[in-house]
Formats: structure tokens, C-alpha cells, sequence
């Protein structure tokens, strides 16, 4: 046997792809939540001076005093603890005009120019804020709020912070972050990576098996630890199925084997017929026997060939043609179609059916059903009776009992009752291949039944056939 071995490139398999699904989630993760941080982080710096700004100013207007609408500065303003502070935090502070020129000024920004906006605001009574950019220098934030005196304006007081630490700070955390995102990102996909390897370890053991598994050998199995994971039912799973397989190859084999011999045994006693007659002229009575015992032969080839293709075709899974059919009316009828069989060996027979059974069924493959086991039945009873009845149960089934005191058979014997080609030893002699019961299960599964057979040797036998009423209950068991 020739393998064909193909080697997958490493970026087509599942856990390449695995990883690298792993690492562009977590780069947009990353990125979304970085940029989050980032902005967040801008905003509570620019809030955090906007606020000391506002404080600041606040009191450098409460330490000025306004006289007849003019301004009062306290000859030790710029050394005022408070504005002392100011240097401290490289804050500045300036005090104008209401016409926008400087009367003093604190600090080292106090040559800023003064915005228009600025002055607009604090014509109309007005607070406002104002981010200020020179060439290459950083930012300024400047407050602007008024001095008034009865609502008119009397000075501006002007509070000024270089952004410089602000832009420090966002730039450290931003090279902190294109940093860390790529580490964390290969550090993700390595270790999906890895983990993708060893979730998926046991599907690679299952293409090894199935690589080494032929049809004439199925007997491998992957054995693998059970874990309740999605990997451990798979490789459970894929072991049943395997056994499943394995049976059905051995079974389907044996089929062959003894399928052969059934065969072969007519075969050869017609050509040993034909031998003995063909050794010299025969008499006429000679002649006829022969073809008699041909025919016989050929009779039972013909009813071996019709079981085997009846199987072969699943006939008890393929039926095509469906109907409602009186099973009260078909069990009547087999009753007495076989009426004068079982009379020839002097059985009482007896049939307690009610009126009105009716399932959904195939007529000619339910006919063979109940022709077999009445017939079985009659075959292997010598004395006695035998009794068929039927009874509709709390389920919505019919169960159909045929009971005869026959030979009956032997414990070892009831689970291997219905595999192919099986006979039990006490009826080898009859002429039947050992397909009948095998042909009437292979029936009652296809019309959505099972059957069960009950037996006690040299007292009897209870086969049981249970099949569905409803059609309802037909479709939902052939699912």
C-alpha cells in the first residue's frame, strides 16, 4: 500500500492561525485600550492645570481691592505667600488693564501676547481658558477671568502654566506603550501558539491513526486520556467510531465467508448429482430422481439468492413504498394462508387480534415478517399449540406475540438469534442458510420496531414484535 505523505506549510495550520488570530485580537485590545489611557491621561493633566489655574487666580483677585472703580494692589503683593507659590509651580500671573496693557506682571511668561478671545471674554464678565503655541516650544495654558466692580470691568487677572510637563509625561507614557503593545503581542501569540499545539496534540494522533488504519486491519485505537473537552470526546468519539467500523468489517466479512459456503454447498451437490448420473447411461426413474434432487438444489440456491439480495439491498432499511396497511386483516391472513401447514402436524393455532389495527408500513415486507416467525414457529413445534396475538400498548405500539410449545431454544444460543447465517446446532440439519430472523429484524427496524424473542428449551418460544401506531411515533424512532 502506497501512503501519500503531505507536508503542510506551517502558516496553513490551525495553530499558526490560532496564534495569529490570538495576536491581532490582543494588538486591538491593546490599541483600543491604550489609546484610552492616553486620552484619558491628556485629559486629567489638562484638567489638573486648568484647576490650579483657576485656583490661583482666585486668590490673586481676592488679594485685590478695588477703590472708586479703581484698582488697589497692596504695596507687598508679589511677595504674598500666595503668590510666592506661583514661581514654585512655574505658574505666572499677570495683571492688566481693562484695555489689555500689562500693569504688573509675575512669572516668566509674563511677555505672552494677550489673545483678542481673551479679552473679549473678560469685556463680557467672562472666564476663559486658552492653550497658547510657539515655535518650538511647548504649549501654554492661560486663564483669563475678569475684576469687576458693580458689573463693570476694572482688570483682568491672567494665570499662566507651560505645558512642557504635560507633553513629558504623555511622551514617557506613550513610548511606554509602543513599547510594551508589540512584547505583549509576540509574548500572545507565542503562547497561543503553544497552547494551540497542545490542545490540538490529539488531533494529530488521530491523522496518525487514520494514516496507519486500512481497511484489512481497524483494530487501532487512539487510547488517549478522557478528558470532558471538546479534543477528548473527538478522539472518544473517534475511537467508537472505529469500533463501530472494526465490527462492521468483521461482521460483513464473516457474512462473505458464510455467504460463500451457502452457496458453494448447492453448487457442489448439483455438480455431484450430475457427476454420478453422467458415469453411465441411467434408467428413466434414474433420470428423474436426478432431476428431482436438481431441483431441489436449485430451489434452495434460488431462496439463499433472494435472502442475500434482500440483505444485501438493507431491504428492511430501503423500503420505498409506504402505506397505511390493517395489520388486524394481514395477521388474519397469514393465519390462514399457514393454517393447513400447521394442520399437516396436527398444531392448534389460534390468532386473538382486535379490529382496527392500522400502521404505517410497507404490505409485502410486513407479510414476509409475520410469514416468518408463524412459519418458524410451526417449523420447530412438534405437539401443542401455538397462539398470535396482538396488543396495543400505553406507548402508542402494537405488540404482536407469536407463542409456540416447541423445542425451543437454548440460552447460549438467544443473543446470536438474529446475526446472519446463524443456526442453532439442534436445527443445522433443516434446509433453511440461518437469513430468516436476520431478514425480519432488517424488517421491523425499518418500520421504526424492535423485536425481542423469550424462549425456554423443550417448552416454547415467545417471539415479540413491537411497531408503531401513530405516525407520528413511525417518524420520530426512524430519526
Amino acid at each position: 500500500m502506497i501512503t501519500e505523505k503531505r507536508h503542510t506549510s506551517i502558516w496553513r495550520t490551525i495553530r499558526f492561525r490560532f496564534a495569529l488570530w490570538t495576536a491581532g485580537l490582543l494588538l486591538v485590545v491593546l490599541t483600543g485600550f491604550s489609546t484610552f489611557v492616553y486620552l484619558n491621561m491628556a485629559q486629567s493633566l489638562k484638567a489638573s492645570i486648568d484647576d490650579t489655574l483657576q485656583l490661583s487666580a482666585a486668590q490673586a483677585v481676592a488679594a485685590i481691592e478695588v477703590d472708586n472703580g479703581r484698582l488697589d494692589l497692596p504695596d507687598s503683593f508679589i511677595e504674598q505667600p500666595e503668590n510666592a507659590d506661583l514661581r514654585t509651580n512655574g505658574l505666572t500671573l499677570r495683571l492688566l488693564s481693562p484695555d489689555g496693557s500689562v500693569i504688573a506682571t509675575f512669572g516668566s511668561a509674563g511677555d505672552l501676547p494677550v489673545p483678542d478671545y481673551a479679552l473679549d471674554a473678560a469685556h463680557d464678565l467672562r472666564s476663559a481658558f486658552a492653550t497658547l503655541s510657539q515655535p518650538g516650544q511647548p504649549g501654554t495654558r492661560l486663564y483669563t477671568t475678569p475684576i469687576d466692580n458693580n458689573n463693570t470691568l476694572v482688570g483682568i487677572i491672567q494665570v499662566s502654566q507651560s505645558m512642557r510637563r504635560v507633553q513629558e509625561t504623555l511622551h514617557r507614557l506613550l513610548a511606554t506603550l509602543l513599547v510594551s503593545i508589540p512584547f505583549l503581542i509576540i509574548i500572545a501569540g507565542l503562547g497561543g501558539y503553544g497552547l494551540a499545539s497542545r490542545a490540538l496534540a490529539p488531533i494529530d494522533a488521530i491523522t496518525r491513526t487514520a494514516n496507519r488504519i486500512s481497511g484489512e486491519d481497524l483494530s487501532m485505537r487512539l487510547n488517549l486520556p478522557a478528558t470532558n473537552d471538546e479534543v477528548g470526546r473527538l478522539a472518544a468519539t473517534f475511537d467508537r467510531m472505529l469500533a463501530r467500523l472494526d465490527e462492521a468489517f468483521r461482521r460483513e466479512r464473516r457474512f462473505t465467508a458464510d455467504a460463500s459456503h451457502e452457496l458453494r454447498t448447492p453448487l457442489a451437490a448439483m455438480q455431484a448429482i450430475l457427476d454420478v448420473i453422467r458415469e453411465k447411461r441411467r434408467t428413466a426413474d434414474e433420470y428423474e430422481q436426478a432431476l428431482d434432487d436438481l431441483s431441489a438444489e436449485a430451489a434452495r440456491l434460488r431462496a439463499l439468492a433472494e435472502s442475500l439480495l434482500l440483505l444485501a439491498r438493507g431491504d428492511g432499511q430501503s423500503i420505498a413504498h409506504y402505506e397505511w396497511v390493517n395489520l388486524s386483516t394481514l395477521l388474519v391472513d397469514v393465519i390462514e394462508s399457514l393454517h393447513l401447514v400447521a394442520a399437516g402436524k396436527h398444531l392448534d393455532m389460534t390468532c386473538t387480534v382486535p379490529d382496527g389495527l392500522v400502521i404505517w408500513g410497507e404490505m409485502d415486507s410486513l407479510i414476509r415478517l409475520f410469514v416468518n416467525l408463524v412459519d418458524n414457529a410451526i417449523k420447530y413445534t412438534e405437539k401443542g399449540h401455538i397462539e398470535i396475538s396482538a396488543q396495543v400498548q400505553p406507548d402508542a405500539m402494537v405488540k404482536v406475540d407469536i407463542a409456540d410449545t416447541g423445542v425451543g431454544i437454548p440460552a447460549q444460543d438467544l443473543p446470536h438469534i438474529f446475526e446472519r447465517f446463524y443456526r442453532v446446532e439442534k436445527s443445522r440439519t433443516s434446509q433453511g442458510a440461518g437469513l430468516g430472523l436476520a431478514i425480519v429484524q432488517e424488517i421491523v427496524q425499518a418500520h421504526a420496531g424492535k423485536i425481542d424473542i423469550v424462549s425456554t428449551p423443550e417448552e416454547g418460544t415467545t417471539v415479540s414484535v413491537w411497531l408503531p401506531l401513530d405516525h407520528n411515533v413511525f417518524i420520530n424512532r426512524r430519526i
